[in-house]
């Protein structure tokens, strides 16, 4: 669709209409009396009449005119022109400096040494349209945290480097112990592909933008369209932040000056093989090379050559080499502090830093987030007032591996248990539908927010444009009507990948991360084509989403700073939860049954063989049976939990009536998410804590959900399957006496 050009007077007037579908609400808002919802409103309407989309169209303008990473001069720069910018809007500021490892590149060559020979470019290419792709200051191409190394080896083509892609090679009796693999980016986490090609022997991995994901298969590429041209990269870390974020040489301490250290050898986030990301025009000749198998069908891309999976006798050479030093890294924080509740803290942010210019990622967001700050400071002026605290925070760090905000989370650990409400992440933002997962006690607030800002484009809620969406993409019939009888919002679970991370999973802060996308498809993430030209043509041309940003995450900001009892709703935790176990209950059984079926035909086909004596020995063998798996502790847990929520859902509504003296009720509210957590954390990685949500262990970004137990169970790993089961049944159980003595004390 044609972006639609908006000039500063209509965006005005459409950023109007969000206030008076507020105003026309009649119903009470969660967690205000009818009195306090009236002026709530009011001053929700007063709030977006303050956002402008052309000024952050020039916020977006100013913050990535230069390369700004994490480590150089403009990235200071930044932190300090956001610190000013808070200053202005009435915040007290302080930019906290930690000291964190960041690697950058001495050495990139890439060679294709036999049957032909092939030098990589490894560079993208200037192009005269986006003047600041000419620019100087840019990393140049690689992915942070792969090894030092100078291997020679055989290639191999892994498809995208899945678990399952390594099932296919196992099939085709081909073996990358001792290899080189090249692995297409898409369908995992980058950092997923070179930690399975270790795991399976491999001694280097090159990633690469295969053009039928997001190049000329797609649309026209950079500059005449948004897709990837033949010189796009994508730089990135590939930290295995799974096991932990932050500065791999402090986990669970803050990396400050003098903190200790790790050895980097010992760092377990840390990869053994060197990893280099190509683009589409290098990894051409490569791929060209490779001899042995056609690849399967669904492994093809959209290069004009035959696929191939290789090895064959295609040998390549590749050296990286890094540069390992301590860097600063400046958060900037500014506060505003509550008039009732100054020890209940509101915490939103999105980092500051990129991997180049960052328009889109991460500049979009913070443009919004920094128009949310603007407003909130002029409603000050106004007399209006905070009733908790607002901390407003831009991190730097984030690309290389969420550092700025794990290390203000492990600094502030104990502190954030105490103060911290909720966590309010955004990161990029473009054209197109509202996006939101969390904490699902917070569905029902985001739900009635996205029902009260209107789309800048169709002139509906939000809320009703995404509903449109998910309609008209559902793949089948019964999707479809799920889709069009749904009434409410629902929260994706929150997996990796972006500032919320640390609050939510290592703490249990309540937290939502929010963006709109979906019509702003492109090439451009983390190359020198994330730019202000770039942005302004293919993303959001008139700012009118990042400006519904703003009245979407500042709106979550206002209602948690001045709610007379906190909006948490548990019983749409329940819902959600009880969802999981049943799911996961399901899984079992449908592992036993397949187990079943496959040792049928493996018992089958192993008799036939056994029949000629000098077969018998590769006859294969039957996989393991599934043992009885013991839900009981978690239904029982579940039934307690869903009493408990009914009960402190009324008590509640009648608190809020009868009350005035609602602090140690809010207290237990925000604290409720803490209960889940686990103090020993996940199997394998006790960073991680939360029993509902974490990054897979294989997925990167991507959740699990109840994730000590699903991964055992995928894992077969049954004797830790049962003893995650106890413990997410005691760390529910633990939440269900916290919400009694919350339904308690409210009466």
């Amino acid at each position: 669709m044609k972006p639609t050009i908006v000039t500063g007077a209509m965006a005005g007037l459409l950023l109007m209409s969000s206030a008076a579908l507020a105003q026309s609400n009649t119903k009470p808002l969660a967690g205000f009396t009818e009195k306090a919802s009236q002026t709530q409103l009011q001053n929700e309407a007063r709030f977006d009449q303050l956002i402008s989309a052309d000024n952050i169209g020039k916020t977006i303008y100013e913050f990535s005119a230069r390369p700004h990473h994490i480590g150089s001069a403009a990235g200071k720069a930044v932190a300090g022109k956001v610190a000013a910018r808070f200053k202005e809007y009435g915040f007290t500021v302080n930019i906290e400096t930690f000291q964190v490892l960041f690697p950058t590149p001495k050495v990139r060559e890439l060679e294709l040494t036999y049957p032909t020979k092939y030098k990589a470019v490894l560079k993208e290419l200037a192009v005269k349209e986006d003047p600041s792709s000419s620019q100087e200051g840019q990393l140049p191409t690689y992915n942070a945290w792969g090894a030092d190394g100078d291997v020679n080896g055989e290639l191999v083509f892994v498809n995208y480097g899945l678990p399952s892609d390594y099932e296919q090679l196992e099939k085709l009796g081909i073996d990358v112990n001792g290899k080189i693999v090249i692995a297409k980016y898409g369908r995992s986490w980058r950092g997923i592909k070179p930690k399975i090609a270790q795991e399976h022997g491999a001694i280097g991995c090159i990633i690469y933008s295969d053009p039928k994901d997001d190049g000329y298969y797609q649309g026209e590429v950079y500059p005449k369209g948004a897709f990837k041209n033949e010189y796009g990269v994508q730089r990135g870390s590939v930290m295995d932040m799974v096991v932990y974020p932050g500065d791999p040489l402090t986990p669970n301490i803050a990396s400050t000056e003098n903190a200790p250290r790790l050895e980097r050898s010992k760092a377990a986030n840390l990869l053994k093989i060197p990893v280099l990301p190509i683009s589409y025009h290098d990894a051409k000749p490569l791929l060209e090379a490779l001899g042995g198998p056609v690849a399967p069908e669904d492994w093809r891309g959209a290069l004009p050559i035959t696929y191939h999976v290789g090895p064959g006798s295609a040998k390549v050479h590749l050296h990286v080499e890094c540069e390992w030093k301590q860097t600063p890294c400046y958060d900037v924080i500014a506060t505003m502090q509550g008039e009732a509740y100054p020890d209940e803290w509101v915490i939103r942010g999105n980092h500051h830093d990129a991997w180049v210019n960052g328009a889109a990622d991460p500049v979009s967001g913070l443009a919004a987030l920094l128009e949310e700050a603007k407003a909130i400071g002029q409603l000050v002026k106004q007399g209006w007032k905070p009733q908790r605290t607002l901390v407003y925070c831009a991190w730097d760090g984030e690309e290389p591996g969420l550092m700025g905000s794990t290390e203000w989370v492990e600094a502030h650990a104990d502190e954030l248990e105490q103060k911290a409400v909720i966590y309010i992440n955004t990161d990029g933002n473009g054209r197109g539908f509202l996006q939101a997962g969390g904490s699902h006690a917070l569905e029902p607030l985001m739900d009635d927010i996205a029902k009260a800002v209107i789309d800048p484009q169709t002139k509906v809620s939000v809320y009703e444009r995404r509903k449109a969406n998910d309609i008209i993409k559902a793949s089948t019939l019964i999707a479809r009507k799920d889709a069009l009888a749904k009434r409410s919002l629902s929260l994706s679970a929150l997996g990796s990948g972006s500032d919320y991370t640390s609050f939510l999973q290592h703490v249990g802060v309540p937290s939502l991360n929010l963006e709109f996308g979906g019509e702003d498809d492109g090439g451009e993430y983390h190359s020198i084509y994330d730019s202000y030209s770039n942005y302004v043509r293919f993303k959001d041309s008139g700012f009118l989403y990042g400006a519904a940003l703003a009245q979407t995450a500042g709106r979550v900001a206002l209602r948690m700073a001045n709610a007379e009892i906190l909006p948490f709703n548990f019983r749409t935790l329940y819902t959600t939860v009880n969802g999981y176990v049943t799911d996961l209950m399901s899984q079992v059984e449908q592992m036993r049954e397949a187990t079943n079926v496959e040792n049928q035909i493996l018992r089958g086909r192993a008799y036939k063989l056994a029949a000629d004596p000098k077969t018998l020995s590769i006859a294969p063998k039957p996989k393991e049976e599934l043992p009885y798996m013991d839900f009981s502790p978690l239904q029982n847990a579940m039934q307690d939990f869903d009493k408990v929520t009914r009960l402190a859902g009324d008590s509640l509504s009648r608190f809020l009536l009868t009350t005035n003296d609602h602090g140690p009720i809010n207290k237990l509210l925000f604290q409720a998410e803490q209960q889940l957590m686990n103090p020993k954390g996940l199997p394998s990685r006790p960073w991680f804590k939360h029993t509902l949500y974490a990054p897979g262990f294989y997925t990167g970004y991507g959740v699990k959900t109840m994730p000590g137990i699903r991964e055992a169970i995928e894992q077969r790993k049954w004797n830790q399957a049962q003893e995650q089961i106890n413990l997410a049944a005691d760390a529910i159980r633990q939440l269900a006496d916290h919400l009694y003595l919350l339904a308690k004390l409210a009466g």
